[in-house]
Order: C-alpha cells, then structure tokens, then sequence
C-alpha cells in the first residue's frame, strides 16, 4: 500500500541573497496535524525558510513539497494546500470582514457557488460571525488578527502559516488568538514562525530551531526543553556540610547558600550526583530533606542551540 504523502517536505533547501547565504542545507518534515514551531532570532533565516515554503521567494537550492507536490514545479496546485498570514495581515480595511473574505475566497478560486459557506465557516471558526458586516478599520487588533487567519484558512487548507501571530496583541488578545491557533491545529498541520519563547511553550507539539542559517533543533517541546542537561539542584539540608566537603565530590564544581539551610550546587556530569549526595547525607548525618534537579530555561536552552 503506497504511503500518504506527507503534509510538507523540505529537502536540501539553501537561499543566498548576493553572495552570502542566508540559509543552507534545510531539512525537515511535517506528517501530522498539530502546531510546529519555526523557531529562531532575528536574522536567523526562518523568514527565508517560511517565504520560500509558501512560494513567495524561489530557492537557490533544494526543494519544497506540499503533499508531494512540488511548489516550485507546480505552484498553483501545490498553493491550494496552502494558507498564509504574514506578520503584518494584508487586510482592506475599507471592506467589511464579508467582503474581504470573499475577495480571498475569489482569489484562493473557489467556485462562486461554494464561497458564501466557505465564508461562513471561516467566520465561525475564528469567532466573527456576529462581526462580517464590520468594516475592518473599525475592529480592535485582535479581531483583525482573527480576519487574517480566517483568509488563511477560507480554502481549508491542510496546511497553514503564521509569520509571528500574535505579535503587537495585548495579554488578552494573545490569550484568545493562541486558543484560536489551537482549534484550528486540530484539523491541520499549522507552522508558526517566532523568536518568542513563552509562544513556543503556549503553542507548540513541534519545534524546528533554525540558527545561523541551518537547522540546529528539530523534535518535541520537552525534547528541546531538555536538550541541555541540567547543571544544577537545590538540596534542603538541616544540618547542611562545609563548602569544603561538598566541593570533595568528584564533580561538585560551585556551591551557593540561598538559605542556611537551602543550597544550590553546581555540577557536571549526569545526574548520578543526586545518589551520592543522598548517600552521604545519610553516611554523614546532613538531614536531607529535599533534593532536585533545576530544569535550564527555554532561553537556558535557546542561547546554548544558537551558541549565544
């Protein structure tokens, strides 16, 4: 039984811009629904990965596939899968939410017959119903947001793209839009690109961190929240050691006293170290009464991935 095609494929993807390469030898795949992802910092190249694999900018190298359809090769067909929100929607807001949408639904060549109801699902996914004969201008930057998805998805596409889509939201609006990406990654595959930490923790199943120019992480959120191994754990003791014997361990590197009774040790190697304070605690008569390992801080782990 010959395999599905997969939702996106990208193959060997380099982009140079004069005679400096923006990004080189890019590779990954999506194969399910769910949020992915494309993490990095600014002028990292996630901005060249995401406009190439929508096909508004033509590889230098490499390939891109859309259910097995390759965007450059055939782009009309393969762009039906597709649907796209820049960072900065492209609204008219002249037009009210029914009238944009159905310009987008004209231009994304939905049979005429079929657009009213696309529009009507559009808008009871992202919540605007009761606004689709509001002018764009006269809705808050939420609900704008919220009309930018609902063109990217007016064709139901299997796959979508949001370049940075919540950014310029207030907390609340941030809140309503992430629940909304959510919803709407529970019917396909959605690709988020971002360099905002808290984002990728509220959002993402999958993570591709892209740095330099190459691809530095691809896997799941707690694979890259423990991709760094933790270097340090808090022990309660009540009748805590010397610096000097703690710092006799093999591979005790630091000590610090948060409380008398509370320290922090840092160390290298596994976490073996856990077993042999314990150990010696009991040997020594510390009293320990608490000890764990500090998980690194997504930024902990960002800064190490893109050797910052």
């Amino acid at each position: 039984m010959e395999n599905k095609p997969k939702i996106v494929e990208v193959r060997n993807l380099s982009h140079r811009y004069s005679v400096n390469w923006a990004i080189r030898d890019i590779n990954f795949e999506i194969c399910e629904r769910g949020v992915v992802g494309l993490l990095g910092s600014n002028g990292a190249g996630k901005s060249t990965t995401m406009n190439i694999i929508c096909g508004v900018l033509n590889q230098t190298e490499g390939d891109v596939l859309l259910g097995g359809i390759n965007i450059r090769e055939n782009p009309i067909e393969a762009k039906k899968l597709l649907g796209f929100l820049p960072q900065r929607a492209p609204l008219h807001p002249e037009l009210t939410v029914d009238e944009y949408l159905w310009h987008c639904a004209d231009i994304r060549r939905i049979p005429k017959s079929e657009i009213p109801a696309a529009i009507e699902r559009a808008e009871r996914k992202c919540g605007l119903t009761e606004y689709s004969r509001r002018l764009i201008r006269n809705l808050s930057g939420g609900y704008q947001q919220r009309v930018g998805i609902a063109q990217s998805i007016i064709h139901n596409p299997p796959f979508v793209v949001l370049d940075e889509p919540t950014n310029g939201l207030d907390p609340n609006q941030i809140v309503q839009v992430r629940q909304l990406i959510r919803e709407i990654a529970e019917e396909r595959a959605v690709l988020i690109s971002t360099h905002i930490l808290p984002e990728v923790q509220a959002l993402c199943d999958q993570i591709k961190m892209i740095e330099h120019g190459r691809m530095v992480f691809s896997g799941t959120l707690a694979e890259f929240n423990n991709c760094a191994a933790p270097s340090t754990l808090v022990a309660m003791m009540d009748a805590a050691p010397s610096d000097e014997v703690l710092l006799s361990i093999p591979t005790v590197r630091r000590i610090e006293r948060i409380t008398p009774r509370r320290l922090r040790i840092h160390f290298e190697g596994d976490d073996s170290i856990v077993h042999e304070i314990m150990r010696r605690s009991v040997d020594g008569g510390w009293q320990l009464s608490e000890i764990f390992l500090e998980k690194q801080s997504l930024d902990t782990v960002f800064a190490k991935l893109s050797g910052k």
